[in-house]
């Protein structure tokens, strides 16, 4: 057993993919059942999602067996738009439900969401406060959902500016940090069918360079093979969740590895 104080701190990176980011609930469950600690969850739009009903303490098992059985067009509420065609009241009151209604300081795991200020065009951090709200704000696509109004600043789904908040969680002092990206992966398919499929289209191709010049900043990069499902898939949460759980396996050598040799240095330091 590592002992604590030589333990690296990891930090857990969650990346925006709508659908395609439930392959995040695969990603953490194959995590704790290695007994892959990390410490804080850094999440942006369905990461922040995923991140964040996880850090209020829910079963990861169980989430996972309820969206396979949930019908989620109970989260939208169609109405006249004007900043955006759904309300997103039934999505915050889902958010509430699952998140227990808690603050950010009530959390059993330390959680950052990132949103986008169309104001300022900004990226925005999001800690403190409900979590339901932050995590609406994350999720809140342009034009799909109105945005939040919160402290002068008109908040849209952080994949806007971040679609895999790295950098957010080097500046909070992560030692190692594992990435998962649910967008640029392998099997890149794009189908244009509706609506949320052109708004997607268009934020993954604005996205992209950003991509390329964070990601080596990851110690550990997981990249699901989630390319052929469409931003809508939720129906499809069984598999989307396995191909989570299957690049999680593939990655546990790699990651255990880094952990040690971190944990090393440390001793190092320690005993010299």
């Amino acid at each position: 057993m590592l002992d604590d104080k030589f333990r690296p701190r990891v930090a857990l990176v969650l990346g925006a993919g709508s659908a395609r980011g439930l392959a995040h609930i695969g990603v953490i469950q194959v995590l704790r059942e290695h007994h892959i600690p990390f410490d804080f969850i850094v999440g942006s739009s369905m990461g922040a999602m995923v991140g964040g009903i996880y850090a209020a303490g829910a079963d990861i098992k169980m989430l996972d067996r309820m969206l396979e059985n949930m019908d989620t067009n109970v989260f939208y509420d169609v109405h006249v738009p004007r900043l955006g065609f759904m309300s997103g009241k039934k999505i915050k009151s889902f958010l509430e439900l699952m998140t227990k209604k808690k603050s950010f300081a009530e959390l059993d795991l330390p959680l950052l969401t990132v949103a986008t200020d169309l104001l300022s065009g900004e990226r925005v951090v999001l800690e403190e406060g409900s979590v339901a709200e932050a995590i609406r704000a994350s999720i809140s696509i342009p034009g799909i959902f109105t945005p939040v109004q919160q402290e002068g600043m008109i908040l849209v789904d952080g994949a806007v500016v971040d679609r895999l908040p790295i950098e957010v969680a080097r500046s909070r002092g992560a030692d190692l940090i594992i990435a998962v990206d649910v967008t640029f992966g392998p099997g890149k398919n794009v189908s244009i069918a509706n609506t949320m499929d052109v708004i997607m289209a268009a934020l993954d191709i604005m996205a992209k360079q950003h991509f390329e010049l964070v990601h080596p900043g990851a110690d550990i990069l997981i990249q699901p093979a989630v390319g052929s499902f469409q931003p809508g898939d939720f129906d499809k949460s069984r598999q989307i969740v396995d191909q989570g759980r299957i690049a999680t396996e593939q990655k546990i050598d790699e990651i255990l590895e880094k952990i040690m040799a971190q944990a090393a240095t440390k001793i190092e330091g320690f005993n010299s």
